[in-house]
């Protein structure tokens, strides 16, 4: 078995004081020059990831504060600056050696380096602690000067509508339209408030699918992580783009109507957006949320989701319930007295109707799950992926992050503390935000393996369930009016759990995993790729299957050391990753699974990991797209491939199927980015290669 490290710097929130005592840092590591130049490269190439302030975000080590000093203090400049040129960005171009110093020279200076007049060079041996103080500087420096390290980069301002034109005879899209989508529309992420990705178009079938021609071709925003889901409504598509750009283009010819950049620009990464009524919902990299008109594209309102400079962000939109726009967080791991919520706004102004924590408190229902630890100190529980909602028992449910830092032991806590409401299933109700049940999937969470991504609901029989699968790889089945545990499967190899009660549900950790100190490396399948990831399933009625993309990789894991005071935090975990046994390097799974006993159907694998959710149709079709560039179709009953195409660049994103004038379409994106799941084959999978740019909307449909 091959086997191929992958060092991850361990992340960190921004900012702290300087200790006392400390020497300023010697002037001279690098030029002014070099920050400037470096500051420009970041912000093109890093800041989607480790933010536009340096504060890092999720698995984007923080590269500004008092946790960046602690692991690099001791090393020479070098080889920050050969770590760089070496491994960044993941999964993009390779920068050169002038952009790497130069980029080591804005870190420098975020941290409270001085400039000089002698360059930062591969052969400087200085320690990085003498070249940077910790703290940056509180006021402009003249013109080299970074912002400064609370506030680091700042996001230029967007332009706002920056092309004009109607949607014409636009039709509000209303609640009964939500509840029940036209057939040739797709109106939410995973079109239906089920989360089903299924079309019930039946025009493409396994018969004609192989007349699929390219109808058309839309280049989208570069840079970030693009992973877009359009929506369609009535011949129009809503499209999001890195940097928080929105566009309405017409469905059939590809033509732009109009365009907003909402902001702030910039790489980021949003992967849907919203419509109800006459508006278009945006929630920013930025935490904030935007109501723009959907006929015209002009600005409605726009709210904060939290107070600014918190480090919040988002990365997915919301779900509009009966007049009210839900919406999660994310960028939760910095210690500060501000934590995670789920809220809900009022869809006609954005003011602010009740917002839900899911991190427990002292004095709060859960809030003794996290032993002794102080309210401060309790993170992560971030909604990072869209939730659904059942009309009928009128429940939204919403999937949990894990806490933060990632390992207990860097917690200070133990497995058999439960960290509520991380790794957990919430039902909430969406007029008062209440908690109706909650089920929790993996208690203690200490390895990063989310348990965050689509709840699917189907009803089998008289039973309504809930499924659910993250990135331990388990597919779990709940009684959605109750929360009741009521099945699992493991759809890949897992070792993480040696033993999950089948009457609770309750997995618990092997022993090396619950007595793992800080520092100590413990393997773990999956890896931080996930079994599962955002790649969300598709419920396939007419079948009885839950089709999901899945990947097969493992990782160890060691956690560190961890400053509890306020402004540090972060995820703090070093990984290293390789081939998952027993599967002949395939790191792409796509399987199906019957609804009513969890046994897989059908499985195909590959060696490219799948980039897209699955798409269903009525035709009898499943689509998927792949790191590879190809975008396949199979047969949904056998999972034989009956059709596939290669495109620009690796196919990624969410495929949606709607029609115009009576005729199916298929839309998927071509996109870069997207954590994790490109991360990891980037390090174990090198021989899949593809071009470094390409970001697209590809548009096809039967030929004539």
């Amino acid at each position: 078995m091959r086997r191929i490290a992958m060092y991850l710097a361990t992340v960190v929130a921004l900012t702290v004081a300087v200790t006392s005592g400390q020497q300023p840092p010697a002037a001279g590591g690098f030029t002014a020059a070099q920050a400037v130049d470096g500051r420009a490269a970041y912000e093109g190439t890093c800041a989607g990831c480790h933010m536009p302030d340096l504060r890092g975000n999720n698995e984007a080590p923080a590269l500004a504060g008092v946790s960046f000093l602690n692991t690099w203090r001791t090393r020479p400049a070098r080889e920050l600056t050969e770590y760089i040129q070496k491994a960044m960005p993941p999964g993009g171009p390779p920068l050169t050696v002038d952009q790497a110093l130069a980029i080591s020279a804005y870190i420098l200076q975020a941290n409270g380096g001085r400039s000089g007049g002698q360059a930062l060079t591969l052969t400087s041996t200085a320690a990085i602690g003498t070249l940077a103080g910790g703290q940056a500087p509180s006021a402009p420096q003249g013109d080299d000067a970074a912002p400064a390290a609370a506030g680091g980069a700042a996001p230029r301002r967007a332009p706002g509508l920056t092309f004009t034109g109607d949607v014409p005879n636009f039709v509000p899209v209303t609640d009964a339209m939500l509840r029940n989508p036209p057939p040739g529309d797709w109106l939410m992420v995973r079109r239906n408030y089920q989360a089903g990705s299924h079309s019930p178009l039946a025009e493409i079938t396994p018969a004609n699918v192989g007349r699929l021609r390219l109808a058309w071709v839309w280049a989208m925003n570069e840079g970030g992580q693009s992973e877009p889901s359009p929506l369609v409504h009535d011949g129009i598509i809503y499209l999001i783009n890195t940097g928080n750009i929105v566009q309405a283009l017409n469905a059939r010819t590809g033509e732009l109507i109009w365009e907003h950049q909402v902001g702030p620009v910039g790489p980021s990464t949003m992967r849907n957006i919203a419509i109800y009524q006459d508006k278009v919902f945006v929630a920013t990299s930025d935490a904030r949320l935007v109501a723009l008109e959907a006929r015209t594209g002009r600005l409605v309102w726009d709210v904060p989701l939290t107070a600014r400079n918190k480090g919040f962000s988002n990365s997915s939109g919301p779900i509009v319930i009966r007049g009210k726009v839900i919406q999660g967080l994310t960028g939760c791991a910095r210690f500060q007295e501000d934590r995670c919520y789920i809220s809900a706004y009022d869809a006609q102004t954005g003011k602010q109707i009740w917002k839900f924590h899911t991190i427990a408190h002292r004095g709060e229902r859960g809030g003794d799950t996290w032993g002794d630890v102080a309210d401060m100190f309790r993170k992560g529980g971030e909604t990072w992926i869209t939730g659904s909602y059942d009309p009928d028992l009128d429940l939204t449910f919403w999937g949990v992050a894990q806490a933060k830092p990632w390992v207990a032991a860097s917690r200070n806590m133990k497995t058999s503390d439960r960290v509520l409401y991380t790794s957990t299933t919430v039902a909430l109700r969406p007029d008062t935000g209440e908690l109706a049940w909650f089920y929790q999937h993996a208690p203690g969470e200490s390895l990063d393996l989310d348990e965050v991504y689509e709840r699917v609901l189907v009803d089998v029989g008289p039973r309504k369930f809930v499924f659910t699968i993250g990135k331990p790889g388990i597919l779990w089945r709940l009684d959605r009016t109750t929360g009741e545990f009521a099945g699992f499967k493991e759809t890949v190899f897992q070792n993480i759990f040696d033993r999950i009660d089948l009457e609770s549900g309750v997995p618990r950790y092997r022993a090396e995993i619950m007595g793992a100190k800080v520092g100590e490396w413990v393997s773990s399948c999956p890896s931080t790729e996930g079994g599962h990831n955002w790649h969300a399933t598709s419920h396939h009625p007419g079948a009885g299957l839950l089709i999901i993309p899945l990947a097969q990789s493992c990782m160890e894991i060691a956690g560190r050391k961890v400053e509890f005071a306020e402004g540090s935090g972060g995820t703090q975990g070093d990984r290293k990753f390789f081939e998952m046994p027993g599967t002949n390097g395939n790191i792409g799974k796509l399987a199906a699974y019957d609804v009513n006993t969890l046994r897989e159907v059908w499985s195909v694998e590959q060696r490219a990991p799948f980039l897209t959710a699955a798409l269903s149709t009525a035709g009898g079709l499943v689509f998927a797209g792949d790191l590879d560039r190809y975008f396949h179709a199979y047969d949904v009953r056998t999972g034989k491939e009956i059709w596939k195409i290669r495109l620009g660049t690796s196919v990624q994103g969410f495929p949606v199927s709607f029609s115009v004038g009576g005729k199916q379409y298929i839309a998927v994106s071509t996109g870069l980015g997207g954590g994790s799941p490109r991360n990891v084959p980037r390090t174990i999978a090198p021989d899949v290669r593809h071009p470094q740019s390409g970001n697209a909307l590809y548009v096809f449909t039967l030929d004539e």
